[in-house]
């Protein structure tokens, strides 16, 4: 039995060890699981650095899309099974923050700006971050378009050009958080009515509509087409890696952070915090610089060890002039916006490339010899292919519609018949605008 002197000393000698608090704290160990879009060419040198700067911590990655993604977490929320949610669209955010399946965190890097370019970099009430900048743009292969005479595209215009018919290719939106945003943007930037109308002149020229994100620039790159609608990283990336590729910015884009969050209810939220606090460190914003990634830091101080050109958009006056980008009203109406999509264009492509190569072919006759009539008749063609069968107000609020789109009882009955009505819709259209091109080219000849 201890002496009252015994007793007393160890008695002090733990109230050290208990006073001592955070300096004896245990770091974080274990597996941290993170959910995300990113490709392994993106995920891989991440994790490497990670796990080096974190001996007790490894990263599994488990690859989905983003709508999957959303589901996945959705799905698992009452026995989650991953730590992080990782992606390149701020909506995706939105939808897990509303449904209360992301976790708040007191972020404790320091020297990253408020906004990148005019949006907010990190979500204001703490549930996500950004951690690195995003724009939507064009790439092109060089040699396929030398090879083929085309000329370098500068607006998304551009596309929509008889030159470029059968040269362009994009990613599913329905598949692809990025692609939502870049229909989204220049829905935002152009109005309803004149964006759409500048989303089926360019798909008219479609190749092809890839399943997936890196799809269109795995093509591009490789020259199974010249040209893809991409998000920045995918040509800044093919760049690095020795591919003979350009991208531009169009005058109608947007810069929106890329971002990361914890997962309500993680398994291991020590091991997750600390891969935000990593990732969002000086050494893991210069990951992102690495020839394989080429994502835009969201650390100014970050771009002073980039390659030569690499865009900065914190000091690059074009970025200051791009669009406010409106996340909510993106959110809103995400799946109504993908449904159209895939119901104007993707599931009728072969129609609309029909249609559209007449009437290209009808311009070509009438750039030629002057034929009244038959500009009439391509002017009917080309406004019966742009219409959009709802209002943006009826995409955006109207009960009915965007609520067969989010879920519930009877929702997938009420979704299954608005689908049916608005393929109708452009079917009957493509069929119309394709006999009045017809006519136009005879009377043009």
């Amino acid at each position: 039995m201890l002496n009252r002197r015994h007793w007393l000393h160890a008695l002090a000698a733990s109230v050290v060890l208990v006073g001592a608090g955070p300096a004896f704290a245990q770091a974080p160990s274990g597996k941290v699981t993170v959910v995300t879009s990113f490709s392994k060419d993106v995920t891989d040198p991440i994790k490497k650095a990670f796990e080096k700067a974190n001996p007790g911590l490894t990263l599994e990655v488990q690859n989905r899309n983003t709508n999957a993604g959303v589901k996945f977490v959705e799905e698992t929320r009452s026995n989650p099974q991953s730590d992080l949610f990782w992606a390149s669209a701020p909506d995706a955010f939105e939808v897990l923050k509303g449904k209360n399946l992301l976790q708040k965190y007191d972020l404790k890097v320091k020297g990253i700006p408020a906004k990148v370019g005019s949006y907010p970099i990190n979500d204001p009430d703490g549930f996500y971050f950004g951690f690195a900048a995003s724009g939507y743009g064009i790439m092109w292969n060089e040699r396929y378009l030398r090879a083929n005479r085309i000329p370098e595209p500068k607006e998304w215009s551009d596309l929509a050009r008889p030159v470029y018919h059968d040269h362009v290719s994009i990613a599913s939106p329905a598949r692809s958080g990025t692609t939502h945003l870049t229909l989204e943007t220049i829905l935002q930037g152009e109005g309803w009515e004149k964006g759409w109308a500048t989303i089926k002149a360019m798909a008219g020229n479609f190749n092809t509509i890839a399943e997936r994100s890196f799809g269109v620039p795995d093509a591009v790159n490789s020259g199974q087409v010249g040209i893809g609608i991409v998000i920045d990283f995918f040509a800044f990336s093919a760049q690095g890696a020795g591919f003979p590729v350009k991208f531009v910015y169009p005058s109608v884009t947007t810069v929106v952070p890329a971002n990361v969050g914890i997962i309500a209810g993680a398994p291991n939220r020590a091991g997750a915090e600390a891969f935000i606090e990593f990732l969002l460190s000086p050494a893991g914003q210069e990951v992102l610089l690495e020839p394989t990634i080429r994502r835009l830091p969201v650390n100014p101080e970050t771009y002073a060890k980039a390659p030569p050109g690499f865009p900065n958009p914190f000091k690059d006056a074009n970025f200051q002039k791009m669009l406010h980008f409106d996340v909510d009203k993106s959110e809103r109406r995400t799946a109504v916006v993908d449904t159209l999509f895939d119901q104007m264009i993707t599931f009728q492509l072969a129609d609309l490339k029909a249609v559209t190569k007449l009437m290209h072919e009808a311009e070509g006759l009438l750039a030629k010899k002057a034929n009244p009539q038959a500009r009439a008749a391509l002017d009917e063609a080309r406004k019966l292919v742009s219409a959009v069968p709802i209002t943006e107000s009826q995409a955006s609020s109207d009960t009915e519609i965007v609520g067969a789109f989010r879920g519930g009882a009877d929702a997938k009955t009420r979704q299954a018949e608005f689908e049916r009505r608005w393929a109708a819709f452009s079917k009957e259209n493509y069929a119309k605008a394709k006999a009045k091109a017809e006519e136009a080219v005879k009377l043009a000849r």
